[in-house]
């Protein structure tokens, strides 16, 4: 275990002490995001869908509180908006301990993780958004921190460097990621349970919807519930978005109750069309379909060819169109089926292949 002295000496003070404030979130940015925190879910009893996650979850919670112990350490993937960062706040509040908000890059060096474990309470929950994206040397470092709660910090240069081990409070990481497969094996392997989020059935999405009306003291009708519903690609975070659009749009034409008419109206004005697809997705399409015949096609020239980062058509519009049927991966690249040649009123020329 290192001494007092050791830490100072890897943190010596003329080059200051990594803060762990510049890495950890505390707070919502703005005013939008503070909505969004206010309409998460605070226990698993309030969270809707994921029932065989939530049944699991609580079931190691439970264990871990009766035995007096830690958590083992939780991985969630899946496409943004599915609850990953709630699941986290959840953990934290059903074990009564506190959560610390980071994200893989954030975290830019072995120093900047060491501050934040540092900083760690007994049983206390660290939670790395994007934690595919945590560079190789901390990504190691945090092999040890996770297995036996020690962190390995290397001190000096050269032949006068030498490894100290620092005992650090046994704690719970909760990773998310939208890839899960560019996690190395090692990383992956140090989790007692990964979980993948499936996009929301639109039961549970109605359900959630009125949840966050109760909470925004929006008056909604069934009819206004189904279309928000409906249109939210599966997802609860864009759900609750289109909520606070519809909302805005009820105001202004003053309308007491958001019925399915309302909220047809504000969705057509978002341009958000009866498969939940919006421009960007449309476009995605249509590109597929118009400039390459159909496909197969890359994702790099197709993310070109819309004007979008590549990353953000893998992670954020793909997902859905996926599993929805409206896309295809094959070995060659992306291929449009002939449910998006349906939904875009286009007829298709030649094979699907």
């Amino acid at each position: 275990m290192a001494r007092s002295d050791d830490i100072d000496e890897a943190f010596p003070p003329e080059q200051s002490r990594p803060d762990a404030e510049r890495v950890v979130s505390r707070k919502p940015a703005d005013e939008e995001e503070k909505v969004d925190h206010a309409l998460r879910p605070r226990a698993l009893n309030e969270f809707v869908g994921q029932d065989r996650l939530k049944q699991i979850l609580g079931m190691s919670i439970a264990a871990a509180r009766g035995r007096g112990e830690v958590l083992d350490h939780q991985l969630f993937s899946g496409p943004p908006g599915l609850g990953k960062t709630s699941l986290a706040h959840i953990i934290a509040r059903e074990l009564g301990v506190n959560v610390h908000v980071t994200s893989g890059p954030a975290i830019e060096r072995a120093a900047d993780l060491a501050a934040l474990v540092n900083n760690l309470e007994k049983g206390d929950i660290l939670f790395i958004d994007e934690i595919h994206r945590l560079q190789k040397v901390v990504e190691e470092r945090l092999y040890s921190a996770m297995e036996d709660f020690e962190l390995h910090i290397v001190v000096g240069e050269g032949m006068g460097a030498r490894t100290m081990k620092l005992a650090v409070k046994p704690f719970t990481l909760v990773g998310a990621t939208t890839r899960s497969g560019l996690l190395s094996s090692p990383l992956r392997d140090r989790f007692g349970h990964h979980s993948h989020l499936d996009f929301y059935k639109p039961a549970e999405l109605v359900e959630i919807v009125r949840r966050s009306a109760r909470l925004l003291k929006i008056e909604l009708d069934e009819g206004g519930a189904s279309e928000i519903a409906s249109r939210s690609r599966g997802t609860p975070r864009i759900a609750n978005r289109l909520l606070r659009r519809v909302r805005d749009f009820a105001q202004v034409n003053e309308a007491p109750v958001v019925k399915r008419e309302i909220a047809l109206g504000a969705l057509e004005l978002l341009e958000v069309d009866s498969a939940g697809f919006d421009k960007m997705d449309r476009a995605i399409l249509r590109a597929i379909i118009e400039k390459f015949d159909g496909g197969p096609v890359g994702v790099e020239s197709l993310a070109a060819a819309v004007g979008e980062e590549t990353d953000t058509i893998e992670e954020v519009y793909e997902p859905y169109l996926l599993q929805e049927g409206f896309l295809a991966r094959t070995s060659r690249g992306r291929v449009a089926t002939q449910r998006a040649y349906t939904h875009l009123g286009v007829t298709r020329r030649g094979s699907l292949f």
